[in-house]
């Protein structure tokens, strides 16, 4: 079966559960899910019942396709993303986005929790991605193409939309949210850095450093869906000095964080 008819019969699938007529689509990262509590909810999906969807294995990930409104704007929510250092192959972890547009969705909005490498940026802060560094091993593009999927060379020249941008940060002004603009690299994980690592990392022009969104920016500028993202920076990676990754502490930031940046997301989504 080629990856047409797969995400035809997942798009189909989708359908027939009353998922249809998608505007924003939105993937949620790690400890970051109340925007879920922002909307009308209309149908919740577990990966595991969806054709074609692989399961999400990170405990932080609640592993489930959120539909439903915010105003009248109606949104499509994965509530957890795969990741490459599950194992998963680059194509699998990008599956959703292409359902994501066959559903007609018209904006993506990515968000992430990553480590912060410029030393300006403190654990909480909140950076709008202008462009990314990919360190990844693997392409989602590699491989036979399909034309019916779009372009074979992608253009990667403005991955992430500009107009998208500019209106996110002129919301965030009027709710307060102080926002930061950088490049975020893709590593590869699941372990963090070493301090070697960190300093070449920022040498290259980083401003944050994680472990998921660019594979499903290629794939979405691949599709022509215009792409926002935006990085919780949940600890700071400065490899002068550095302390031993804290999980729980890093969760319990990126919660908090999302308690203000779900109110600006659900704000910028009911302005479409």
């Amino acid at each position: 079966m080629t990856i047409t008819e797969q995400l035809q019969q997942t798009t189909q699938y989708l359908q027939q559960q009353g998922i249809s007529n998608v505007q924003v689509a939105v993937v949620l990262g790690t400890g970051l899910s109340k925007l879920v509590s922002k909307m009308e909810v209309l149908q919740t999906i577990d990966y595991g019942n969806i054709p074609h969807f692989v399961s999400s294995t990170v405990e932080f990930h609640a592993g489930k396709l959120v539909y439903g409104t915010i105003g009248k704007v109606t949104v499509l929510v994965m509530q957890g993303r795969f990741h490459y250092y599950e194992g998963y192959t680059m194509q699998q972890i990008t599956y959703p986005i292409r359902v994501m547009s066959m559903l007609g969705a018209q904006q993506l909005i990515i968000m992430n929790a990553a480590g912060g490498l410029n030393l300006h940026y403190k654990k909480g802060d909140v950076m709008i991605l202008t462009d990314h560094i990919n360190l990844l091993p693997c392409n989602p593009l590699r491989g036979v193409n399909e034309p019916t999927l779009g372009e074979r060379f992608v253009d990667m020249c403005e991955p992430y939309s500009v107009p998208m941008r500019e209106q996110f940060l002129a919301i965030a002004t009027t709710q307060n949210l102080p926002v930061h603009q950088g490049v975020y690299v893709a590593v590869m994980g699941p372990n963090l850095e070493t301090k070697a690592e960190y300093r070449w990392l920022r040498n290259m022009g980083a401003d944050a450093v994680g472990m998921s969104t660019v594979p499903e920016v290629i794939v979405a500028n691949q599709c022509k869906l215009p792409c926002l993202a935006i990085s919780v920076l949940t600890d700071e990676c400065n490899p002068n000095n550095l302390l031993p990754i804290n999980i729980t502490e890093i969760i319990a930031i990126a919660n908090k964080t999302d308690e203000v940046l779900s109110d600006t997301v659900a704000a910028y989504i009911l302005a479409q």
